[in-house]
């Protein structure tokens, strides 16, 4: 699974999550669970701390992301800013 960040949203940055195979120079990868998963570079510096929680059930949101480096957050979740 790579995880990072990109410009866009109401805040200014939104997550990015998708399914890669692929490494590329200056991956970090974490694993948990037996889940491996890849941050770039880039994104790194604003994913430091961050944990991804996934909620499911009938009112589950899915894949939450709890950033403590986001000084604010929009409404729905996706964005963010620093």
């Amino acid at each position: 699974m790579r995880v990072g960040v990109k410009g866009g949203g109401c805040s200014g940055l939104m997550y990015d999550l998708d399914f890669d195979d692929q490494m590329k120079d200056g991956d970090k990868v974490f694993e948990d669970n037996g889940v491996k998963v890849v941050v770039d570079k880039k994104s790194l510096l604003y994913l430091l701390g961050t944990t991804l929680d996934f909620s499911g059930g009938l009112n589950g949101k899915g894949f939450q992301f709890v950033n403590p480096n986001a000084s604010r957050t929009c409404g729905c979740g996706e964005s963010f800013s620093i």
